[in-house]
């Protein structure tokens, strides 16, 4: 074995293979497998990194399951209270894979400024917000202080702020309808966010939640849903299961998957399109290297033909040509792996390439960089393309010592 990888080195590294005939074809293999790698590298960390930041995203300013009551309709505004003391508030120990539950209510309102208005949700939220979910959102300002007493403190959208001509410190009225007419309340605004979910960035504000229990005349029990966090977002389903099982009768349990269903219906998207990538590149890779394998084995016919006359059998001499395109498949994986390792660190760090969040609720695209990944690409690639290689190096039993050993 050490003999025929021996010679398959030479092979690669003498000064008469790299002015040869196949130097140009075995170029073009190592670079197709290179290009092939960095493509499949990029594709999986991006398609995954969205897949992931737009998952965080929805689950920060939704929750991973939301609990309401039945009779609720399909708007932000709460028509029925829920009572804050249930079995399952403040810790949800009966499902164990939820992390937090947090109480919180919404209510449909209106801002008008001296210049313009907008029509806006004011969510409200208490104590148990945790608000370090949305923090990294926050550009501008601070969240609101809710440890003390009531306060008009609000964080609003960079959205909003630009179409209000608001600032951090500027205040604003906001009027929410009622029965018999409406009511307003004055905010301040202590903070500005910008999620790049343009549905919830066109319509939410968030302050405190004993405001909409004051508008609505409800007692400090009264609330209008539960946003539950769990641990592991790939079992969510069954979590909500779980929660269904374990609420009310008279409450209701929907998953963010449930309520954006259109959004994770786009996201099984892009498995598919990463695997399209996957076998267009692997296939393209495994056609170069047969190529460049059937090159030098036509160019080297009389060392073939001298190996043979020397007692080599078939297969160490097939042997030596498969080490020698493992080689080059090799060096093809390094620089693969090396230039798009080095784009997702820099795109990790920098963030050069910015995508529209109206399409993609993200401002630049996100990457997930996994040393797992990135070895199961590589050897899913070396191990396809050395399989397929076992076809085209069994024409090497097919050549006769004598004749090529008279070949030209």
């Amino acid at each position: 074995m050490n003999l025929e990888y021996f010679i398959a080195k030479r092979l690669v590294t003498t000064k008469n293979y790299k002015s040869s005939i196949s130097a140009p074809i075995i170029k073009i293999a190592i670079s197709a497998i290179a290009i092939g790698m960095i493509m499949m590298i990029v594709s999986v960390a991006t398609g995954i990194g969205l897949q992931q930041k737009i998952r965080e995203k929805v689950a920060a300013f939704n929750g991973h399951i939301i609990i309401s009551n039945y009779d609720n309709n399909q708007s932000e505004a709460t028509i029925k209270p829920i009572s804050i003391k249930q079995n399952f508030y403040p810790k949800f120990t009966s499902v164990s894979q939820i992390r937090h539950i947090q109480a919180v209510a919404s209510k449909s309102g209106m801002i008008r400024t001296e210049t313009a208005f907008e029509g806006i949700v004011l969510k409200g939220v208490g104590k148990d917000y945790e608000w370090k979910n949305i923090k990294e959102y926050i550009i501008k300002g601070r969240v609101p202080n809710l440890a003390g007493n009531i306060n008009e403190e609000v964080i609003i959208s960079q959205f909003l702020a630009d179409r209000l001509y608001l600032k951090v410190g500027d205040q604003f009225n906001t009027y929410f309808i009622k029965e018999n007419g409406y009511n307003i309340r004055n905010f301040d605004i202590v903070g500005i966010f910008n999620s790049g979910f343009q549905d919830f960035d066109a319509t939410y504000i968030i302050g405190d939640i004993r405001h909409i229990q004051r508008i609505n005349k409800w007692n400090t029990n009264e609330i209008g849903a539960f946003e539950v966090f769990v641990n592991d977002f790939d079992r969510i389903e069954e979590t909500g299961e779980k929660v269904y099982t374990q609420t009310s009768s008279t409450l209701d349990s929907q998953s963010i998957i449930e309520k954006y269903s259109y959004i994770f219906e786009w996201l099984q998207l892009f498995d598919f399109n990463i695997i399209v990538i996957l076998i267009v590149m692997i296939i393209v890779a495994t056609i170069n290297m047969v190529v460049a394998l059937l090159v030098l084995i036509l160019e080297r016919t009389q060392m073939i033909g001298i190996l043979k006359a020397l007692g080599a059998n078939n297969w160490s001499v097939r042997k030596i040509f498969l080490y020698n395109a493992l080689y080059l498949i090799v060096r093809g994986l390094f620089w693969g792996n090396l230039i798009g390792i080095s784009l997702l660190v820099i795109q990790q760090h920098f963030g050069l390439i910015k995508l529209n969040p109206e399409n993609y609720y993200v401002n630049q695209a996100p990457v997930y960089i996994s040393i797992g990944y990135i070895l199961v690409l590589n050897l899913l690639t070396i191990t396809i393309c050395f399989l397929v290689l076992l076809i085209p190096s069994y024409i090497i039993t097919r050549i006769s010592p004598v004749k090529a050993i008279n070949f030209e």
